[in-house]
């Protein structure tokens, strides 16, 4: 099965790879489309974080820089369940900046970017996918769980001793006072 999730993680990747790269050396076609949705998002920017620069142009090559590095990062296979969700994370405002098909009026342009919203969702589905793969390794709720229970048995193994050297303590301490002496 590695082979087939290598494979598959190096084809979901190929997107973000590609046009992190493209849009981190010309932001500035994006910037029509991406600025209603970054002045929404500007103020909450400057309220977390005041020191980070919110024009429009330098949070598209944020965006793409992360996109081209977490693409590396699952293409390689290195981190590639947080690099998964980072990415399904930027997905969300390119996709809502890039694709917005409820406010065309055009028919065509409207069908356009209603595939291509539609395409990215099915992308950050497979990124989903992707971050809950746990390669048939158990996961962390798993692991808790089995340790959980280990425990419980180790408990219940060390009391069980414990009664029956109580017990064996009791019987000797009695033979013990029985003995002449």
């Amino acid at each position: 099965m590695k082979p087939v999730r290598s494979l598959a993680r190096v084809m979901l990747s190929g997107i973000f790879v590609v046009s992190g790269a493209r849009n981190f050396q010309h932001p500035h076609r994006l910037v029509p489309a991406a600025k209603p949705v970054t002045d929404r998002v500007t103020p909450l920017i400057q309220q977390v974080a005041p020191q980070l620069p919110t024009d429009t142009e330098t949070l598209i090559r944020a965006n793409a820089a992360v996109q081209f590095t977490a693409g590396l990062m699952l293409a390689t296979g290195k981190f590639t369940r947080p690099a998964a969700l980072v990415l399904a994370g930027t997905l969300v405002p390119t996709t809502a900046a890039g694709h917005p098909f409820w406010s065309n009026d055009d028919q065509a342009t409207r069908n356009n970017n209603q595939v291509h919203f539609l395409k990215n969702l099915g992308l950050f589905g497979g990124l989903l996918l992707a971050a809950a793969d746990t390669e048939g390794r158990p996961g962390l709720r798993w692991r808790a769980g089995h340790r959980i229970g280990h425990s419980r048995r180790s408990v219940g193994r060390a009391v069980r001793t414990a009664r029956r050297e109580a017990r064996i303590a009791v019987r000797s301490a009695a033979a013990a006072r029985r003995l002449p002496g």
